[in-house]
């Protein structure tokens, strides 16, 4: 689910607006506590803020979180900084909680019912039904920044797509190279993962304290907005996937694809609507977030996958976005259409949200 996300956001937001509140320079996302700020520790403010969301989010989990917690307060000299820092941490994670509560991720849904026109999601559908629900941390709405729609199935623009992905992301007889079969399965790590653990090296920058709160805010909450965003525009459009749309081309009306009964994609397709693609919503988002933060795309960094065991090495930006674009035609998931409009839309809602929040004070 996209829970990991939304959890995310609320503990960067936390730590940005305990850390901000002392630090002074920007406007606060959520919260200004009341508490007395002059003089205190950052240190400790970041640290209460994390430590009390996570426990507000993870109620069963405190123990695991209170060992960490102190022997990273233990570390910071006792002293009137310190008690300033906690309390300020602490008022901050009850407001920014407060303010996510019943947030919509728990809505209830019917069953979902599978569509049985060309063109249509056929299903299964039991990923991200319930995330344009939920309520943006940002955005006015969830479908503020809607991905404008799959291509019509008579275009030469919907062929040139399926045919595509028919010839890059088969199973079997595939013109796929090995360094886009690579690519493929490197973007098949589950995104909880994968992202947490890539995303951590930007708070660990030789900037200030202040500096990494704030792009690690700014990081998370465009990946949350730019999730409820992609997932609005999915169950909106609810397009098919490629393994239905190359099974039954010959129902699409289009003379320039060919039905093949027999294939199938070279990875596991997502239980969700094919168009825009999630990966790219959530790339294009992160990687604006990042150029905005830093003010040019020359960014280089790497990013891990322990599904196919390798790094990849990003030159600038937007390097990130063109490998996920040629690893989910490459595994057969996505059509380059809805990769690119999704990637569209998250820059779309990280543009918006750097010049609304965040802000210069």
């Amino acid at each position: 689910s996209s829970n990991y996300a939304f959890d995310l956001a609320t503990l960067h937001v936390a730590m940005y607006d305990a850390v901000i509140a002392i630090a002074g320079g920007y406007k606060p996302f959520t919260v200004t506590p009341t508490a007395s700020t002059s003089g205190a520790s950052e240190e400790a403010a970041a640290i209460a803020a994390a430590y009390n969301v996570l426990k507000g989010l993870f109620p069963a989990r405190t123990a695991i979180y209170q060992g960490t917690y102190d022997s990273m307060l233990a570390a910071i000299p006792n002293g009137n900084a310190k008690t300033l820092g906690i309390a300020i941490g602490a008022e901050v994670a009850t407001g920014v909680l407060t303010s996510r509560a019943n947030d919509g991720r728990a809505t209830v849904l019917p069953a979902f019912v599978a569509g049985t026109s060309p063109g249509q999601f056929r299903g299964p559908a039991i990923v991200g039904r319930t995330s344009p629900f939920v309520r943006p941390f940002a955005l006015t709405s969830a479908s503020q920044f809607r991905a404008p729609g799959p291509q019509s199935l008579g275009s030469a623009a919907y062929a040139a797509d399926l045919n595509e992905t028919k010839t890059l992301g088969a199973a079997t007889g595939s013109t796929r190279t090995p360094e886009q079969s690579t690519s493929a399965l490197f973007h098949t790590e589950a995104p909880p993962n994968l992202w947490t653990r890539n995303l951590r090296q930007f708070t660990m920058t030789n900037r200030s304290l202040a500096d990494q709160a704030r792009l690690a805010a700014m990081i998370w909450v465009s990946h949350s907005d730019a999730t409820i965003a992609c997932f609005e525009s999915k169950y909106f459009h609810l397009f098919w996937r490629p393994f239905s749309a190359i099974n039954l081309a010959d129902t699409d009306g289009n003379s320039a694809t060919t039905a093949d009964t027999g294939w199938t994609p070279f990875q596991p397709t997502p239980a969700h609507p094919e168009y825009p693609a999630a990966h790219s919503c959530a790339g294009g988002a992160t990687v604006e977030a990042i150029r905005r933060f830093f003010g040019t795309s020359d960014v280089t960094y790497d990013f891990t996958s322990n599904a196919s065991m390798t790094a990849h090495h990003y030159v600038g930006t937007e390097a990130l976005v063109d490998d996920i674009i040629v690893g989910r035609i490459a595994g057969g998931m996505h059509f380059r259409s809805s990769l690119v409009d999704g990637a569209a839309l998250g820059r779309n809602v990280a543009e918006w949200i750097a010049q609304n929040r965040f802000q210069v004070r």
